[in-house]
């Protein structure tokens, strides 16, 4: 163990290194803390609980891991904190139809084209700020709860504010980036407390915090139409923040870290001839990640946009419209429980494969050729979230190798897969938007004839979704294409590992 020179001049936060065992201490294992900390510390011995220089020492008992009251309520603590936070990104079709119907709104100028921006910013800059505050909550880890106060009260107020905006850059600034800032400092905490609380089931414990998602996106868009109709757009928001407010604040306090917080800053040492901690920047596998998980990005949200305005074209009237977007999110909890599950236990490569050929084979059989009718719209709906969803929760899978069990690492790990997703996720807007515009059946057809003569869902809506439905076919494709060299690359380092 190293100290810092007691007649070092003091500063703020003092830096020690602590000896550590991996995996992380079991519940019966003990921190020794100053329970006065001070900026100069004295020796702390392994023999002895009162060397001189320890004023009053606690023994403070680590909660069990991956199983207890403290494991389970946070997780199901953050579960609420992610069906809310992404709830609203998904749901914000919704909004936007009654953004286009509100005379305030509908008659400024590029208004078609600035709305749609908000549900893009909300989401993607979620995705895009983890490499930005996770670095500074692990610097500064005991304002992580802070943060999280702080995000609540933003996305809640955001909500509310909304309600008062008058011009479209209001709506961006407080719908889009504001509630996206607050949703990055209420939702990224989450992803680093999970670390601590599950080593052995933590696959499975994404698996249901990831599900959080989908659940959110199933519940909202079925709850703003009603609430909408019924008391309009400006009190909808209202009642939305002042609902979010009254779910979130009162579970904060179960979303805790399970190792003692501190301000002075712990560094576990780098034994010798380690890799830095750095390693994974020169690991080609965690680079193939990135670009699988990017071409998913860029594919797995178009049709979760365009499923309403593609079953308006079937003739199909909101209610059913609403109930398609409603049955592929529930499909998707199940995907992301199995899947979390399941990389427990089976190679991530191999799981990552399966689910992205057969998400690239469902996108062209069940979307493009049998989606010509309401039930086969269905039909994709479940399965396209069944498979699709699923994604995220490979995650752990992916990360657990590289990190070890650095808790710091992993927390960059998934920063980084948050932010290559988001990538996809903003570049797959205007590619969709383009691709939507473009027609290539005979327009001498009225929509209602088109509808009637359509034999296949290529040809549904004249036509105009069909390089669409090609474009996220491919990219499924294409990232299948990329997980098989990384499974084989696995493989074979395997294999490397066992002869020796």
């Amino acid at each position: 163990m190293s100290l810092r020179d007691p007649n070092a001049a003091p500063s703020q936060v003092d830096e020690i290194e602590l000896a550590f065992r991996v995996p992380l201490p079991p519940s019966t294992s003990t921190f020794f803390l100053d329970s006065e900390p001070s900026n100069q510390l004295a020796s702390i011995s392994n023999h002895s609980r009162s060397d001189t220089g320890l004023r009053s020492v606690n023994e403070v008992a680590l909660p069990p891991a991956d199983g207890g009251f403290g494991a389970w309520s946070f997780l199901a603590a953050a579960f609420t904190v992610e069906a809310i936070v992404w709830g609203f990104p998904d749901a914000y079709g919704v909004f936007l139809n009654s953004y286009l119907q509100d005379p305030r709104y509908a008659t400024q100028k590029s208004a078609t084209s600035l709305l749609p921006l908000i549900g893009t910013l909300s989401s993607g800059i979620i995705y895009c700020s983890a490499p930005i505050i996770n670095p500074i909550a692990t610097r500064y880890p005991h304002h992580r709860r802070k943060s999280m106060w702080l995000g609540a009260a933003l996305c809640s107020g955001t909500l509310f504010g909304a309600s008062y905006a008058t011009e479209i850059f209001q709506l961006i600034i407080l719908q889009g980036v504001l509630y996206a800032i607050g949703g990055s400092l209420l939702y990224l905490p989450c992803i680093s407390y999970m670390s601590e609380w599950f080593i052995a089931r933590r696959g499975m414990a994404n698996g249901i915090l990831f599900a959080g998602t989908a659940a959110g996106g199933l519940l909202i868009p079925l709850v703003l139409p009603l609430l909408t109709e019924k008391y309009g757009l400006a009190t909808t928001l209202r009642i939305l923040g002042i609902a979010m407010a009254v779910l979130i604040f009162p579970i904060l306090p179960f979303i805790r870290g399970r190792l003692p917080q501190t301000r002075v800053q712990i560094q576990g040492p780098v034994p010798r001839g380690a890799p830095g901690p750095q390693r994974w920047f020169k690991q080609r596998s965690f680079w193939i990640l990135l670009a699988v998980n990017t071409l998913q990005g860029s594919a797995y949200f178009v049709p979760i946009v365009y499923l309403p305005t593609f079953a308006h074209d079937l003739q199909v009237n909101a209610s059913k419209s609403a109930v398609t977007v409603a049955l592929l999110n529930a499909a998707s909890v199940v995907g992301r429980l199995s899947m979390g599950y399941l990389s427990d236990t089976f190679n991530p490569w191999m799981l990552a494969f399966s689910i992205l050929i057969t998400t690239s084979a469902t996108s062209f059989i069940l979307w493009g050729v049998l989606s010509y009718s309401f039930a086969g719209l269905v039909a994709f709906g479940i399965a396209y979230g069944t498979v699709a969803g699923g994604w995220t929760c490979l995650w752990t899978g992916f990360v657990k190798p590289l990190a070890k069990d650095d808790l710091v690492m992993s927390t960059t790990l998934y920063g980084y897969l948050l932010l290559s997703r988001g990538v996809g996720n903003i570049v797959s807007t205007p590619i969709s938007a383009r691709l939507y515009s473009q027609t290539h059946l005979n327009h001498n057809a009225n929509a209602t004839a088109a509808v009637v003569q359509s034999k296949i869902g290529f040809e549904v809506g004249d036509g105009r979704f069909e390089t669409m439905i090609v474009y996220v076919g491919t990219c499924f494709a294409g990232a299948a294409g990329v997980a098989a060299l990384g499974w084989v690359m696995d493989v074979r380092k395997r294999r490397e590992g066992e002869a020796r």
